[in-house]
């Protein structure tokens, strides 16, 4: 393999631990070793399949890239990776501004100190959440991880980060020739090749995607095969590396900014959206926090 190392400057609290632990999607690492593991096809182009050691020394977090034998990992492309991951791990927003926010609101303020570094972990790219949405429908995430294992292990890379193997999934390219993997209903095998042949086309480049008001960037994801309303939400949320796009509509963050604020009756939409306005700009952070940190606090 080849391998290089490069650094990301972090503003404000932050704990990588607390970013690595966040379950959800494919991650669950209840066992964090001071490594974030990371295996992923590389923007723009989604053809690098490329696996990232990540360390945190203090402000900055310390990566080591490697690409499996003939890839090219000139210092362009390093840097693309490099500014991937920070959005990945919520490294490319002002923490100094975040924690200034929790501290003017009470409740924000508990909720900060619980946890005063954890940051929302992403999904690696567009690309990649609309896989995950893929394996998922209509199963549980339990079920879904090893069937996203499965395949990247049929067709994807499996790099050896820090000791452990971590498997990174097909990029485009080799998701076209899926043509049965176990576990999943033929019907979803089309969608996948449907979303391979829109990022080859660049139609999910994440930094595109990112630049278009969300709702606009949802409806363009909608018009993919199997991708409904709540997917085209998941991956604009928890994808682009937005911190200020909330989603209200979403039962479970509803209910977790309720019983952080301690409120009898559950949120809607509505009441949700009102009440965050005060969170601007780190709508997105909050409500993530809310779900993944609010359980630690006493009632």
């Amino acid at each position: 393999m080849t391998t290089r190392t490069t650094t990301i400057p972090v503003s404000g609290p932050y704990d990588l631990g607390e970013v690595a632990r966040m379950g959800f999607g494919h991650r669950d690492e209840a066992d964090v070793d001071g490594v974030m593991r990371l295996a992923f096809c590389a923007e723009p182009d989604l053809a690098l399949p490329v696996g990232v050691e990540v360390r945190q020394q203090g402000a900055a977090l310390d990566l080591t890239v490697h690409v499996a034998e003939g890839g090219d990992l000139d210092d362009a492309r390093l840097a693309a990776v490099a500014a991937q991951v920070a959005r990945v791990v919520s490294a490319d927003h002002d923490g100094v501004a975040y924690a200034a926010l929790c501290a003017a609101d009470p409740v924000l303020a508990r909720l900060h100190a619980a946890a005063p570094g954890f940051r929302p972990a992403l999904f690696h790219s567009a690309y990649e959440a609309l896989v995950w949405a893929v394996l998922s429908a209509r199963r549980s995430r339990a079920q879904a991880i090893p069937l996203r294992l499965r395949l990247g292990e049929q067709l994807g890379t499996t790099f050896t980060l820090a000791g452990r193997p971590t498997v990174a999934v097909p990029t485009p390219a080799r998701l076209r020739e899926l043509t049965a993997l176990p576990g999943l209903p033929a019907d979803r095998v089309p969608r996948l090749h449907a979303i391979a042949e829109a990022a080859a086309e660049g139609r999910l480049d994440t930094g595109r995607l990112r630049a278009l008001p969300p709702e606009e960037a949802a409806a363009e994801l909608r018009r993919l095969p199997g991708i409904g309303p709540f997917y085209a939400t998941l991956v604009v949320v928890r994808a682009l590396g937005h911190a200020d796009v909330p989603a209200t509509e979403e039962s479970h963050g509803q209910q977790a900014v309720a019983r952080l604020y301690g409120l009898d009756a559950a949120l809607d939409a509505d009441a949700l959206a009102r009440l965050a306005q005060s969170w601007r700009p780190f709508r997105t952070w909050v409500q993530v926090a809310a779900r993944a940190v609010g359980d630690r606090l006493p009632a």
